[in-house]
């Protein structure tokens, strides 16, 4: 299956990331999308993605997305809570897509919350708060984070 046009894939594939993704990104102007195709490995036995992969994908997409938007280096940024609802399944070989906001930081945390689609149709909404650690030496772009087309 395809990717969508304009996406490129996330360069940090190593360790946990290479085993869910890959991850693919895409810089509209205003906001760092991201996406993954759901392939057969992500999926319960009904063969829709997993409630843990999306968590995952949470995870990963709020805190990158956020921090670009922001032009904010809020260092590594482990995730301190994270709350997930789960509105509608993510079927197998959907493209799930997701959308960050920063929403504020402090000098010990920063708040951010998403919305995932897959197909088109809104598929999960996410609220998280990270730790702001040491920082990682500059404000993270879209350019950096994705190989070339």
């Amino acid at each position: 299956m395809s990717i969508p046009a304009g996406f490129r894939k996330f360069k940090f594939n190593t360790g946990f990331p290479e085993a869910v993704g890959p991850l693919y990104g895409k810089w509209d102007g205003e906001a760092l999308l991201m996406g993954f195709r759901v392939e057969m490995r992500h999926c319960n036995p009904g063969q829709v993605a997993h409630g843990g992969m999306l968590a995952t994908f949470a995870d990963m997409f709020i805190p990158i997305a956020a921090r670009v938007q922001a032009k904010a280096d809020v260092g590594f940024a482990p995730t301190v809570s994270l709350n997930l609802d789960f509105i509608a399944p993510a079927r197998l070989g959907s493209w799930v897509e997701g959308r960050a906001e920063f929403l504020r930081a402090g000098k010990s945390l920063f708040f951010a919350q998403g919305l995932a689609t897959a197909d088109g149709v809104l598929c999960l909404r996410a609220s998280a708060i990270f730790k702001v650690t040491a920082p990682m030496g500059g404000v993270p772009t879209a350019e950096v984070m994705f190989e070339d087309a």
